[in-house]
């Protein structure tokens, strides 16, 4: 009995110790938690938006590296090319790149052209999944874009008020891309903030000097100014350069599109909200009436040639291109100026570096020159045409006879940023 007592004694004594390592064991093998979907998501997330801004901190760091790359080669093109028109006996730049002796980088492609003795431009284009252009052309400076006419990467569209498109810089005019009203500056009610929209006729009757102070006031636009000469000039060697904006469609064939400029009607007229509606309002369509242009990029500006006339920043006193001897105002056709003048920038069609530019007059639908060149008063600058200013209206037309405080119910103005 005793020795019966203690084995229960001494077997009871070891349970409590078994269920004491079996609890043991199964908290050792219990499964541990892990990640909840929610969170895997969470991590996945971060990790993309981390990747995403790398990605893009890289991609800019390299662009401006190929923009360096290209501006810097350029710059030294340029001089080469100063170097060739100086040692050349007739002071003309090469006539082509294999001319111009220079040498093309690698990984960078090179086009070339030049309409006069005295003019050039030269584009560069990178290489790669996202090529890049840049263009120089006789004032040295590159700007982006490639040369009106030649191929390349144009400029992606910059963050613009509403109603305005991008305009690709020049380096012959010395812009960068810009933004400008789509259409003619508009006045609702009796503010003073111009407007660029569909539907409202030109605000008109107002001086160079009041377009000037009023340009700013553009809703939302930091920067805003009455459209510069520089500017001007940028979208109209832009425009001259695309061939679905001449009747024969190809550059120089037949006329560039002018614009309302008839008398019929005998107004100005307001625009349409669709851009393949370029006869809007017009009584005459199907010939030079259109008051469409397209650029290089493919935004479309309105009445840029007619409707009503514009003024842009100039104000010289002397400088004015004419005709050598002339004794007072007159409108004379561009090709027959003997009288070149100073104004900055050239005028002219043949500065615009487009081939055969220098013969176009009003038969080719550029326009005229009003002008005279014994001038010595201040006046102001005005640019395309108004309702009724038939075959002297166009792209190129630049009058000069009024003074900046200078007012008429057909001159209106264009703001840029």
């Amino acid at each position: 009995m005793h020795i019966k007592q203690s084995f229960m004694k001494t077997v009871s004594s070891f349970l409590p110790l078994s269920r004491r390592a079996a609890q043991r064991r199964q908290q050792q093998v219990k499964p541990q938690p892990g990640f909840t979907i929610v969170e895997l998501l969470i991590v996945i997330v971060v990790i993309g938006i981390l990747a995403a801004i790398v990605i893009v901190a890289y991609t800019g760091i390299t662009q401006r590296a190929v923009s360096a790359s290209l501006t810097s080669d350029l710059e030294q093109a340029a001089k080469k090319l100063d170097i060739a028109k100086v040692s050349d006996p007739s002071n003309a730049y090469p006539t082509s790149l294999a001319n111009a002796a220079l040498s093309v980088p690698s990984g960078m492609t090179y086009t070339y052209t030049t309409s006069t003795p005295q003019t050039y431009c030269l584009t560069a284009t990178s290489s790669g999944s996202n090529p890049q252009s840049y263009s120089v052309a006789a004032n040295g400076v590159p700007t982006q874009g490639p040369c009106p006419g030649d191929p390349g990467t144009q400029v992606a569209n910059l963050s613009c008020p509403t109603g305005f498109i991008t305009v690709p810089g020049s380096s012959l005019y010395g812009t960068n891309a810009f933004c400008t009203m789509k259409y003619a500056a508009s006045q609702v009610g009796t503010t003073t903030t111009p407007v660029s929209q569909a539907g409202t006729t030109p605000w008109v009757s107002i001086s160079q000097t009041d377009a000037i102070t009023d340009s700013p006031n553009v809703a939302g636009c930091s920067g805003c100014h009455l459209i510069t000469e520089a500017e001007w000039m940028t979208i109209a060697q832009n425009v001259l350069a695309v061939p679905s904006n001449w009747s024969g469609g190809a550059v120089g064939s037949g006329y560039i599109y002018s614009g309302h400029n008839d008398g019929a009607p005998n107004n100005a007229l307001a625009a349409d909200t669709n851009d393949a509606n370029g006869y809007y309002g017009e009584t005459n369509v199907g010939g030079n009436q259109r008051r469409t242009l397209t650029l290089t990029n493919g935004e479309v500006i309105w009445d840029f040639a007619g409707n009503a006339w514009e003024w842009t920043s100039g104000t010289p006193t002397t400088g004015q291109p004419g005709i050598t001897g002339e004794t007072g105002y007159a409108w004379k056709e561009w090709p027959n100026v003997t009288a070149p003048g100073t104004l900055s920038p050239n005028p002219a069609p043949s500065a615009t570096n487009i081939t055969g530019a220098g013969s176009w007059n009003t038969g080719n639908g550029i326009g005229q020159l009003y002008s005279y060149s014994g001038e010595t008063a201040l006046h102001a600058l005005r640019r395309g045409g108004a309702w009724n200013s038939g075959s002297t209206a166009g792209v190129l037309t630049l009058v000069l006879d009024y003074p900046p405080s200078g007012t008429s119910a057909a001159i209106g103005f264009r703001v840029s940023r």
